[in-house]
């Protein structure tokens, strides 16, 4: 699977998060819930000061010793203004970023498995998906792996 190499500043995410790991035979459950939450529930609306129309899914403070992380959903905002909503910071850095066209949950899982398994130097400091567009079932995405 292709990528480019790209340099990125901080950009603060707000939305809900919550905690499972790959391992979690609830992860599927609670990443989707997450998504419904969010989008269904209007909290896409009311994140203020907005950057950009895209979604985020961000994956964030990995613990290794029982294999966990962190999961937002959410949308990238100049401040965070939503206190009822949690707030996580995606650090500046260098980034892997994949392009992915096709199936928002298929081919973002599909392209995942793929992505652990190449020989990439991580420093699981904060990995995401940019939801950019949706047009008639066919998403385009960009996933970002944050590099050493």
């Amino acid at each position: 699977m292709d990528y480019e190499i790209v340099r990125l500043e901080a950009k603060t995410i707000v939305g809900l998060t919550a905690r499972t790991g790959n391992n979690d035979p609830a992860c599927q459950k609670i990443i989707s819930g997450l998504w419904q939450d969010f989008m269904g529930k209007g909290i896409w609306d009311s994140v203020k000061n907005k950057v950009n129309p895209y979604c985020v899914g961000l994956y964030s403070d990995y613990d290794f010793g029982n294999m966990t992380y962190d999961v937002t959903v959410g949308a990238e905002a100049l401040a965070h203004d939503n206190p009822e909503l949690s707030a996580k910071v995606i650090p500046a850095g260098t980034y892997a970023r994949f392009h992915i066209k096709g199936d928002v949950v298929k081919d973002v899982t599909l392209a995942w498995e793929e992505i652990w398994s190449m020989p990439l130097e991580r420093t699981f400091s904060a990995d995401f998906e940019e939801y950019i567009s949706n047009e008639n079932g066919v998403a385009e995405i960009h996933i970002y792996v944050s590099l050493k």
